[in-house]
């Protein structure tokens, strides 16, 4: 094993980059714009550069680097070939053949979510076990598989898109993806908010310090602390969605430990006992002693994700 490597997390609007000791200690880390323009052909070559000057700046010789592990916004198969990347122009190609021709170093790459959860059982709120499911709660719905210490990546680099599991079948609201009664619709930040509107509507005499507010996720976590019965009861409804979704992916993967991020998991205990609660209720009894924890690298997790990827 060399002793350093590359992380990096491509997202929309920047690609976050970290410099790393393969033992997992983060020696940098930085931030370059994301230059979608001309379908995305100029954001290889930015990450090229950027670990060229890198390893100018720190006098390290590419000899010394294990290589650059990648986390890509869209689906990502087990050989590098992206599937289709929306958000930054690209279409179908293998990423790690053509970063690795740029770069003369060993490349791997998956899916941003799945590198993500890589690096909470790395080195997170995962530390300790071997099979997890991440969930990342934020404007989206967002999830991460590993088994045995490996990213699920699935067929077409899908495993593990839980935002968009099928939960109501009456829903008349469309999701980004195009479907109807996702569960991001109900358990995102948005999803959250929209689901405290409807409960307004539905309870036109409740009483509520949110209501005639123009209110956020945050505003109902606190409100609900605050003991808000509206803002308590919406979030029990949220609760009772990730519970029951939580519970149908255990009967699939039996996972060790359920880990909870984005931005939602700010919430902190309030959220992850409820989730906790509804989980428990739905459960397969085998699958009942499920932990939950709160995830711990924050925005760093994918470039943690990306170091553990290509060390394997």
């Amino acid at each position: 094993m060399k002793k350093y490597a590359f992380g990096v997390d491509i997202g929309g609007t920047t690609i976050k980059m970290g410099f790393f000791e393969t033992n997992g200690t983060l020696l940098d880390t930085w931030e370059v714009p994301t230059r979608t323009q001309e379908n995305g052909k100029y954001i290889l070559t930015d990450i090229a550069e950027e670990t060229e000057k890198k390893l100018k700046e720190k006098s390290i010789s590419s000899l010394d680097v294990e290589g650059i592990g990648m986390g890509v916004p869209g689906p990502v198969g087990a050989d590098g070939t992206v599937f289709k990347c929306v958000n930054l122009g690209w279409g179908i190609f293998n990423v790690e053949e053509e970063l690795k021709r740029l770069t003369n170093l060993k490349v791997k790459a998956g899916n941003d979510a799945n590198v993500a959860a890589l690096g909470e059982m790395w080195q997170g709120g995962g530390r300790g076990y071997k099979n997890l499911v991440m969930v990342t709660l934020g404007t989206g719905v967002g999830g991460g598989i590993i088994i045995d210490e490996h990213i699920l990546p699935g067929t077409n680099g899908a495993a593990g898109e839980i935002g968009h599991m099928p939960m109501k079948d009456n829903e008349t609201e469309t999701c980004g993806c195009g479907k109807k009664g996702c569960l991001e619709q109900y358990a995102s930040a948005t999803g959250t908010v929209t689901m405290m509107k409807r409960y307004f509507k539905e309870h036109e005499q409740s009483e509520s310090s949110l209501k005639n507010m123009d209110f956020t996720a945050k505003d109902i976590f606190d409100a609900a602390k605050a003991g808000d019965k509206a803002a308590l009861e919406t979030m029990d409804e949220v609760g009772i969605m990730l519970g029951k979704a939580l519970a149908s992916i255990a009967c699939v993967v039996n996972p060790e430990v359920f880990v909870i991020g984005g931005g939602m998991a700010k919430a902190g205990d309030i959220l992850l006992n409820c989730i906790q609660k509804h989980y428990t209720e739905y459960a397969f009894h085998a699958a009942c002693d499920t932990h939950f924890k709160a995830a711990e690298l924050s925005n760093n997790a994918g470039i943690y994700g990306g170091v553990r990827l290509v060390l394997e």
